[in-house]
Parts: structure tokens; sequence; C-alpha cells
């Protein structure tokens, strides 16, 4: 036996327990003793049980993923070798679970004969996540305890559920009532001399299955993939659990896995999961620096966004402050959020009993007095550097030393917002994305001065309330909103040359974007564009015309697209395709067949080449946190990794050729690829340097 797992008796029981800090993932390093305890246990003939235990806090939280592709993840013993060793022992196996049981922890566990949890214990199998799916029978042994659908919809959506649900569900036999260990024990000498029935042999789960209501489950798995591949392998590895015997879809399974692994979405889901851990990673903040304490929050606005942001604290378990500038707009803030918990409560996703205590947990006043108590205050007022600024005044005089004072400026300096205060070391940016309540992205705006425990508090908080948090740098738009003006600079040329609203709209979705540009304008309300236009003097011919026909988007039926009554259905328009024919002809434009890969040089590459300059000035600190901002906040594909990974499996190359051309061709800045662009280009380097280039 190794440090890493522990062979100890109890009486007739064998407890092997696994140490490999610090979530006990199953790498080769542990597998290897693991498999060689559990072969003692069986050919002990004094061992008439066998509990398989954790050291640390939690059972085995999975796979090591930073295996997967090299030699260690398919050296024997491997995981499915494991599993069969436990599901063909002689003596009752019973897996101890606390903490979590996830992917290659929960397939461990379902091999045993029996499951033993704590109540506060999560399984689950979140494969899907990282682009895979459970390659260690997962698939076929979970549907012979829980029936295909639910077992479908566990697997699909990489979701865990607790151990009470887990109970219910036959994927745990008993919930331990004081020590876990001594329970699994308790429960193992219980099944001594019983017959024992494999996982594998249960078959009562998936025979007579109602197969309609399957192919249905299996249909919305298909329509909410969008073109991911494993969540639809997933699906028909569990129809597979049904139609195929055991050893056939257990093999089928772990095919479906290889190919999936070697895959770019694989890849790509990969470098998420490790760039979203990277984000936490931040200059001048190290361990040693001490988040402040916040026990309430102030929210200045109740409006769309302040509301979003508040339930955020609130969801939290944070209670908040919120202000309004007068009774009226207060109301309406406060009926907005309960009608929103209302419609949870509808759903199913919160008890009644829950609102009430997230209502009770606001605190609504007009007076700026009451913020005083507050340690977090953040204002969601109008994007106007005066207003902010003027708020941020009556902040300083109101707030208690060491409170930290955030703005939610999507745009503005936050320079300029702290130099209006005497505390600029307190202030920081807070850019939550709408609606704030759902939006997991947050971008943390460092100032000049924000001092480094403030960041360390902003990072803190944020995982606290379920955000995923992005320190960034001060510039106009930050990250997200200055990546998407250079992504958003040739809509409308485009549209002027010969392009369509649809078939831009359908380049994007076709790349794996939720919806395209016009079609997210309809949706977002297209008079908020007029309006900022208006107010920094720019125009767009087209999108203001339609303006000026008071075609505001889906809220007045009209936009780019037509909307039937009741319906967020777009519909071609052909009033908007002459309108467009109309401007076109006004400005001498020659209108001409343009390509879909035209479509994307002029956006997506646009896009990636901002996000080079955002490196070179040092506003985001790797490329890994621009992948982050794009997935979690603006809907880039996480089948892609995100623009700067996805320009990786493009070839950067190949970017600036096309960037050089359409320079060349147009003689637009948002062409001119940025120096470091150019150099990662000329020595055949990447941002991020996956293995294969996209298909």
């Amino acid at each position: 036996m190794t440090e890493y797992v522990k062979l100890t008796r109890a009486d007739e029981i064998a407890v092997i327990t696994l140490d490999n800090p610090p979530v006990n993932a199953l790498s080769h390093h542990l597998r290897e003793p693991l498999f060689a305890a559990i072969e003692s246990a069986r050919d002990d003939d004094a061992v008439k049980g066998i509990v398989i235990a954790c050291a640390g806090r939690t059972f085995i939280s999975g796979a090591d993923i930073t295996e997967f592709g090299s030699p260690k993840a398919l050296a024997s013993p491997s995981l499915p070798e494991l599993c069969r060793l436990l599901e063909t022992l002689p003596k009752p196996a019973i897996a101890a679970i606390h903490g979590t049981a996830f992917g290659g922890g929960l397939e461990l566990a379902l091999s045993c004969h029996y499951r033993v949890a704590v109540k506060s214990a999560l399984v689950g199998l979140p494969e899907v996540k990282l682009g895979i799916l459970p390659g260690s029978g997962g698939t076929v042994r979970l549907p012979r305890l829980t029936g295909p659908v639910e077992a479908l919809k566990i697997i699909t959506t990489g979701n865990p559920i607790s151990a009470d649900k887990a109970l219910k569900l036959g994927v745990v036999d008993e919930i331990a009532d004081g020590d876990l260990v001594e329970a699994a024990i308790a429960f193992a000498r219980s099944k001594i001399g019983e017959k024992l029935v494999a996982v594998r042999d249960r078959t009562d789960r998936i025979e007579n299955v109602d197969m309609a209501a399957f192919d249905a489950a299996v249909g919305e798995v298909k329509k909410k993939a969008r073109g991911l591949d494993a969540p639809v392998a997933c699906a028909q590895a569990v129809r597979n659990a049904i139609t195929m015997d055991f050893d056939a879809a257990l093999k089928a399974e772990r095919q479906f896995f290889l190919d999936l692994v070697q895959g770019v979405q694989s890849q790509a889901q990969r470098h998420l999961f490790f760039a979203q851990r990277e984000t936490a990673k931040v200059k001048g903040v190290d361990g040693d620096v001490k988040p402040r304490p916040v026990a309430r929050v102030g929210v200045i606005g109740a409006g769309t966004m302040g509301g979003g942001i508040a339930m955020s604290f609130v969801n939290g378990g944070i209670p908040v402050t919120l202000l309004e500038m007068n009774r009226e707009a207060l109301d309406r803030g406060l009926a907005t959020i309960a009608k929103n918990y209302d419609i949870s409560v509808q759903r199913g996703s919160l008890t009644t009993e829950a609102k009430e205590q997230r209502l009770a947990a606001f605190k609504p006043t007009t007076d700026y007095a009451d913020l005083a108590e507050c340690d977090l205050i953040i204002e969601a007022v109008f994007e106007e550097m005066s207003v902010k600024k003027e708020v941020f005044g009556k902040l300083d005089q109101v707030a208690k030393p060491g409170a930290i004072l955030a703005s939610n400026t999507s745009y503005l300096d936050v320079d300029e917002i702290a130099a209006s205060t005497s505390r600029p070391q307190d202030v920081v940016g807070l850019h939550f994305f709408s609606p704030a309540n759902v939006m997991k992205l947050l971008e943390i705006v460092r100032g000049a001065e924000t001092a480094p425990d403030v960041l360390a508090t902003a990072l803190a908080v944020a995982k606290k309330i379920g955000k995923v948090p992005v320190v960034v740098g001060v510039c106009h738009g930050f990250v997200g909103n200055r990546m998407l003006s250079a992504r958003s600079a040739e809509n409308e040329d485009l549209l002027m040359e010969g392009a369509t609203p649809a078939q831009i709209d359908k380049v994007f979705t076709d790349f794996g974007w939720p919806m395209g540009p016009f079609a997210m304008g309809d949706l977002a309300g297209l008079d908020i564009g007029w309006r900022n236009r208006k107010a920094l003097g720019k125009t767009a011919a087209i999108a203001d015309a339609l303006c000026e026909q008071g075609r505001f988007g889906q809220k007045t039926g009209k936009g780019f697209y037509l909307y039937e009554a009741g319906s967020r259905a777009p519909k071609t328009d052909p009033d908007v395709e002459k309108l467009i024919e109309d401007k076109a002809r006004e400005k001498g434009v020659n209108r001409r067949e343009i390509s879909d890969e035209e479509i994307t040089e002029r956006t997506l590459y646009p896009l990636i080449n901002e996000g080079a300059l955002i490196l070179e000035e040092e506003i985001a600190a790797r490329p890994s946190d621009i992948d982050i901002v794009w997935t979690n906040g603006y809907g880039f594909p996480i089948g892609k990794g995100g623009p700067m990974f996805y320009a990786d499996t493009v070839g950067l190359k190949k970017i600036v050729e096309r960037l050089d051309h359409w320079h060349g061709k147009t003689g637009k800045d948002v062409f001119k690829p940025s120096a470091l662009l150019r150099r990662l280009a000329e020595e055949g380097a990447g941002f991020t340097a996956p293995k294969k280039k996209a298909a």
C-alpha cells in the first residue's frame, strides 16, 4: 500500500480509505494502490465485506482531468478495470460518500453493491460540461437505478443531486445518521450472507420503458445541444443502456468517451474549466491579502439592473439596503423583485417560505444615510459620468470608513469616478450583466488606486453569490463591451453591401451563438442603441431609420424582423430589405453577393484582434480570462472555447492574412492586426495552443 490508500480492518469488514488531496481525484497513482487493496480484501478469507471511504473533505470528486489525453489516463489499472473488479466481488462492497461523488467517483460508487451517504452529500455525472460523457459505465449503470429518463436528465445536464433525492431515485441506499464510516461498516455487516446483485444485473428499471417519453426527452436534449456533441452522445449512450446488453452498451460508451476526449470541443471545454480557476489568480492579490467582511450590501437603483444585482446578493445570503430616489420607483422595483420570486415559486425552483425569507432581506429606503451600515455599496444608476460622480460624492459623505464603493458602469472610466471621492483605494468597478440575477459573469474593474483587499473582497463576494469573476483593467467598455464594439463594427456595412439580417444571424447561430446580432438587437430593444448613439453623436443609417419609424424590436412587433402577436419568432420583413437597398443606393454602394465566410472574417476576426490589443495593453491578465468573459457573458459557444482559444484552432497566420486583406480593402482600423497578433502569427505560436485544428 502507499500513502494514497490505507487498508484497515473493523473486525470482519475491510475499510479502504483513499487520501489524494484536495478532492481525491482518481489519478493513476491512486488507482494502482486502490486496485491492489481491493484485491487484497477480496482474497482475504477473514474479510466478509468491504467499505470504500475517503479522507479529507470529500469522496472521489472525479477523474484526474489533467491526465486526459495522456498515457496515464489509459494506464492499467484504468477506471473501467477498477469498476469491473468492484462489481464482481463475492463480498458486499459499500461506497461511503461524503462531500461530492462526481464523475468517475460516482461511477466507482455505482460499481459497488451499495452506497451510503451523509445527508449533505452531492452526487452527479458532470462530464458533459467537459465535452465528454461518463466513460466508465455511468450511462449504463445509472439508468438501472433511476430509470432512463431520470438518468438522461442527470447525465445531460451534468448537475448534481442531493443525497435525499439520490435516495428517492435509488442511487443511494441509506443516509447515514452519525459517523459515516461506522454507518457503512454496519450496512456492510447487514449484507453479509445475502445474495449480492450488482447494479449491472438490475434490469427492472430498463424493462418496459415508455420509449415515447424517453424519445421526447432525447428530443429536448438535442434541441438544447446547439452543436455540442457530448449531450447527443450522452443521450445515445443512455438509449444503448435500454436497447443493448450491458457489455455491449459499456463498450459503446467507452468508444464515445475516447472519441469525444480527443475532439476539439472537449479540449475547448476543458480549457474553460481550468481557465475559470485561473481567473482567481490576480497580480498583487496573493494568499496573504484578506478580504474585508461584507455583512450587508447597499444597491443604488431599483430598476432592471439594480433590482437584479440586489437579488443576486440576497440569493447569496447577503441582506441588501435598496435605495431609490422616490417611493414610487422603489415600490415599482420591489414589485418586480417579488414578481421574479413568484415565477421561481411557480416553477418549483423556490419554496414559498424561501421567497418570504428573501423578500424580508431587502431593506428599502430613499435616504442615503441608510447606506451607512453597508460594507459594500454598488450604484446602478444612469450611464452618464456626471450622474455617477454625483452619486459617489454623496457616498463619500455617508459610507463608513473601509466600505467598498462600486460602480456597475458598462463603459465609463472607473478612475475618473474614483477621483470624485476622497478614498479612491476603496473604489472598484463591478460590472454585472443583465439580467443580473441570472447571468454568471462579473467583470471586476481594477482602478489605478484600487486596494488589493478590495479586489480580494470582490472575488470572495462574487464566489459567494455564484458569479464567475474576471478582473479587468480600465478602458472604454473594459473587455467584453470593448470587444463587442469591434465585433459589431461591420454589421451595417455588411447589410449595405449585400448581406441580409437573416443571413448574418444564421452565420452566427450556425457557429453556435444563441442568436445573431440583429435578433439580439430586436430582443434588447433597438431604441437603447439609438439613444446611446445620439448621446455620443454617432449614427447607424439602417438602425437609426428603423427607430425613426418606431421599429424598436420585439416590444413593438417590428425591428429588423417582424414579430406576430404573442410570438418571439423573427420573420423576414420585405420592408426592411427595401430600406437597406434604399440606404445603399443613397450612399452609392453597389450591392453584391456576400459569402458566409466573409461575414465571419469581418465580425469574428476583429473580435479576436481586439482581444489581442486588450492583452497588449494588459487590460486582461491572460487570454483565457477573455475566453471566460465571452463564454459566460456574451454567448460565445463553449464548444469553441472562447475567442482566443478558437483563434488558435483557426490558426493565427490565417486570421492575420484575412485581417490584412480587409484592412487593405477598406482602410478601417478595426481590421489592422495588433502587434501581438502579428508577432504570434509570425512565430507560428498561439494564445492557448490546443492540439487540433478546428474542423
